[in-house]
């Protein structure tokens, strides 16, 4: 079996001359989810939420993060399940994607973050073609931590400005962030 640190807040981990990187873990839907730190930003408690009328019902509404207007998405909805259930432990996971060549910051509502692990890549597996409750364009691989296996995601997919914009019925050329800003 592959090796697991738990790096906690030691980051960033010197380099032991293997492929590792480093995954954020979190809950939703009692499921362990993962995503590379490198995408996110920050993780900020939930609340101070504006929803935004004639939005698909994933995207929850919009944030104000230090004057800057930042769309929320549940995850669990995203994935074609129901709404996330807001608990004390409900988090938003700031996340840089890259859209049309431009930064972006897009919040991902999740039940709770668990930790920051460090996976091998020779303990990465590919995504499985079947069996799955997510499409299996949103998974990464899937990263073997103790005995079980964590879902990677690839970020870029599930939170696709591109298909959030047709999802939303957005005329073209226009982005989800600058209608919401309207």
């Amino acid at each position: 079996m592959g090796q697991l640190v738990n790096s906690g807040s030691q980051l960033p981990v010197a380099d032991t001359g293997r492929d590792q990187q480093q995954y954020l873990t979190f809950n939703l839907g009692g499921e362990v989810f993962a995503m590379g730190i490198l995408a996110i930003k920050e993780i900020i408690e939930y609340g101070n939420l504006t929803e935004v009328p004639m939005m698909p019902g994933f995207i929850r509404g919009v944030i104000n993060l230090r004057g800057a207007v930042v769309p929320v998405v549940d995850l669990s909805v995203r994935f074609g399940r129901a709404g996330t259930n807001i608990t004390r432990r409900t988090c938003i996971v700031i996340i840089e994607i890259e859209a049309e060549g431009e930064s972006q910051d897009v919040g991902v509502i999740v039940d709770a973050v668990n930790e920051v692990l460090e996976i091998l890549d020779q303990d990465i597996e590919p995504a499985p073609a079947f069996g799955a409750k997510i499409r299996t364009d949103f998974i990464k691989g899937m990263g073997k931590v103790a005995s079980k296996f964590v879902i990677i995601l690839n970020v870029n997919r599930v939170l696709s400005v591109d298909e959030m914009a047709a999802l939303a019925g957005v005329p073209d050329g226009e982005n989800v962030v600058e209608q919401m800003r309207a």
